[in-house]
């Protein structure tokens, strides 16, 4: 029963990236952000052992375009696609319909591809929570976490196909 799981039953991955291949989307739009995220995910799997001919990174001109982009690397063979992007909040409700649709078209290329898509796409209420959230105090980088992320998702599909 998952009342009785016990944290010694669910203990942290070892996390070793050899031999995958990894593709990042990365959204131009607030590229301060992105830029940012993506150095997250650099270090990330650079951590983990990935090579750097092993991480392919393409820029789209932002969040909405991330899913369209995500599913081409999804269908060409890649272990995992990082989705990384920034969408703040203005003063018109273009924010609710970009960030709304991005989310779902990157679950929805996932669900499809049968192939782990990181959602590391920034949805703030304005610049500091985006900074905050790509290394602002505390050291927090959402592409850090997606990195890591995606290894174990990687991981825990080749235990079960």
């Amino acid at each position: 029963m998952a009342g009785n799981l016990r944290s010694d039953d669910n203990p942290p991955p070892s996390l070793d990236a050899t031999g995958m291949r990894i593709a990042v989307v990365c959204g131009r739009f607030n590229d301060v952000i992105t830029l940012r995220l993506l150095d997250g995910v650099r270090r990330g799997v650079e951590d983990m052992g990935l090579s750097e001919s092993a991480l392919v990174v393409e820029w789209v001109p932002g969040a909405f375009e991330i899913p369209y982009a995500a599913k081409l690397f999804a269908g060409w063979g890649f272990d995992a696609v990082i989705c990384l992007g920034a969408v703040i909040r203005g003063e018109t409700s273009h924010y609710d319909f970009v960030a709304g649709e991005c989310a779902r078209g990157i679950q929805q290329v996932q669900l499809d591809a049968g192939v782990p898509v990181l959602f590391g796409v920034l949805t703030t209420e304005d610049d500091q929570q985006a900074f905050d959230r790509s290394e602002g105090p505390g050291g927090h980088n959402v592409g850090e976490e997606c990195a890591r992320t995606a290894v174990e998702m990687v991981h825990l599909t080749r235990r079960y196909t």
